[in-house]
């Protein structure tokens, strides 16, 4: 017993001897190092420390899935003030970092500097190398980052966090991370509308759709009708947020937003709600198509050169997407009225949707006092007006939704907005019908079981140098909506520069295949089991 007691006491006391031993070691032989180590980091606390608060996509169930989020990586930095003799430790430290000395020791030669970053997410064995050089004024620590756990996923939404000549300190440059900014830099989350699985098939169909068709680049927008909240917003090429200085800074805006084209025939379906809500002809009125028309000298023809003769309806205007027919229509209402429909559209007007530097399209050539028959007559098919995607699938949600013209809005927190009623939503219906038929006489968009509503669109692009257009070079845009009878997705497709001079090749298979996801996803009830309408307007007059 005697035996036993005095090792325990030995034991204890060598171990307690130690633990002095170390304790006397960091407070007095190190404790000038451990000091300044801690005065450096208070120093400089707002250097190392990022607290944002996330940003989060959603899905089917609601689930809020982080996608912009802060992370602790391993930074190198140095207090200069600390330092007397900067070539020296330069020396050492220049294998460790793979930084020249001559630069180190222009970074470290400041003796009234409290802090200077020397390695920013350094690597382990960085961390592991300094540390053992153990340099008066170099220190290891973690600093907060910006982080997105998905990469490209939404980045042209999400955007990312950065500094520059205006922002000294870290901020949100670009997308929600700039538009929501004063929130997320309060700690405050942000929750977004845009549905994961949707955004991530909608970013593989389009990059796969760009290759196959050698395109320039496309886009997606997915939009519920009823409210105006945005479902997926896809652009291709994109970036990597995590990695942002290594792209183009041409990559970082978001096209779907940003981006003004000529939307060419997809347009038609604005020009005829014009009309038929006006009262001033119907789905079933006709005009005599010859096949051309001419408007201040120049010649307007049909995209196949075809006339389809007297008794052409609106709805098969629509069908063959004839050109002469818009032109027709738009003589019918009158300039005057055409424009003031268009713009009660939401068109040469920013959508107000919640993400940054929008642009307004453009009507210039209806507003200029010497506007001409021949630029209303091209812009009843969308050509010489400029247009935004986002503005163009929110003027197809009026038609989906009854005639209300909706705020698009990402931001998971806001309210639907109505900004005004558009049309009636009988008109809505009758523009509907005309757009099931066309769908359904192509056949290339038609989906088993549900009805789908839409319209192509094969823009020239316009050559800002001649005051032309490019030869063969087209945008291709192909809006939709599923189920047709009570519309609760939107889906635009759109595609510049691709290889096939016609949509109907490129972006509606597209199309179908990402409507065939979504009504799969979200499990959405049919609306036509075992009764195809081979005619929707004749059957619903």
């Amino acid at each position: 017993m005697g035996v036993r007691f005095i090792l325990l006491t030995t034991l204890f006391g060598l171990i307690f001897g130690l633990l002095g031993f170390n304790l006397y070691r960091i407070q007095i032989d190190k404790g000038g190092y451990y000091l300044d180590k801690v005065q450096a980091r208070t120093a400089n606390a707002a250097e190392l420390e990022l607290s944002r608060g996330e940003l989060f996509l959603t899905d089917r169930y609601g689930n809020a899935i982080p996608v912009a989020v802060d992370k602790a990586y391993p930074i190198i930095y140095a207090v200069p003030q600390q330092i007397k003799n900067p070539e020296q430790e330069a020396a050492a430290l220049a294998p460790a970092l793979n930084i020249s000395s001559t630069t180190l020791a222009s970074m470290l030669d400041n003796p009234k500097s409290l802090f200077r970053a020397l390695t920013e997410k350094a690597t382990q064995d960085q961390v592991n190398a300094v540390d053992g050089l153990n340099l008066d004024g170099i220190y290891t620590d973690t600093k907060q980052y910006r982080y997105y756990p998905f990469d490209t996923l939404a980045s042209n939404v999400i955007g990312f966090v950065g500094v520059n000549g205006q922002n000294p300190q870290p901020t949100g440059l670009y997308g929600a991370e700039k538009e929501f900014n004063n929130t997320l830099a309060a700690g405050d989350d942000v929750h977004l509308t845009i549905d994961r699985v949707l955004q991530a098939q909608a970013e593989e169909l389009i990059q796969n759709l760009v290759a196959a068709q050698s395109a320039e680049s496309g886009s997606v927008i997915i939009e519920d009708p009823t409210t105006g909240a945005i479902l997926t917003m896809a652009s291709y090429p994109t970036f990597n947020p995590n990695s942002y200085a290594s792209s183009s800074i041409a990559l970082y805006a978001n096209q779907n937003v940003q981006d003004n084209y000529e939307p060419g025939s997809v347009f038609k379906p604005v020009t005829m709600s014009i009309g038929i809500d006006n009262g001033i002809f119907t789905p079933t009125s006709t005009y005599d198509d010859t096949g051309v028309v001419i408007l201040n000298g120049s010649v307007i023809r049909n995209w196949n050169l075809k006339a389809y003769g007297p008794h052409t309806t609106m709805t098969k205007v629509i069908e063959e997407s004839l050109n002469t027919g818009a032109v027709w229509a738009e003589e019918q209402i009158g300039n005057k009225l055409f424009y003031a429909g268009v713009k009660k559209f939401g068109f040469g007007d920013p959508s107000g949707i919640d993400l940054p530097n929008e642009a307004s399209g453009s009507l210039a050539n209806l507003e200029k006092r010497d506007a001409r028959a021949v630029d209303y007559g091209t812009a009843a098919f969308g050509q010489g007006i400029s247009v935004t995607p986002v503005q163009m699938i929110n003027a197809f949600s009026v038609i989906a939704n009854g005639g209300l013209l909706m705020r698009p809005y990402v931001n998971a927190s806001d309210a639907p907005e109505v900004i005004r009623r558009v049309i009636s939503s009988s008109t809505a219906e009758k523009v509907r019908g005309m757009m099931i038929d066309a769908v359904n006489k192509a056949g290339v968009a038609t989906i088993s079981q549900f009805t789908v509503a839409g319209k192509t669109g094969t823009a020239q692009i316009p050559d800002l140098q001649s005051g032309g257009y490019y030869p063969n070079q087209y945008i291709h845009t192909f809006i939709g909506m599923v189920p047709a009878t009570k519309p609760q997705y939107v889906i635009l497709i759109k595609l510049v520069r691709p290889k096939s001079e016609l949509a109907a090749v490129s972006v509606v298979p597209a199309f179908k295949q990402m409507a065939s996801f979504v009504l799969n996803y979200e499990n959405v009830a049919p609306d036509n089991i075992g009764n195809k309408l081979d005619s929707y307007f004749y059957a619903n007059p």
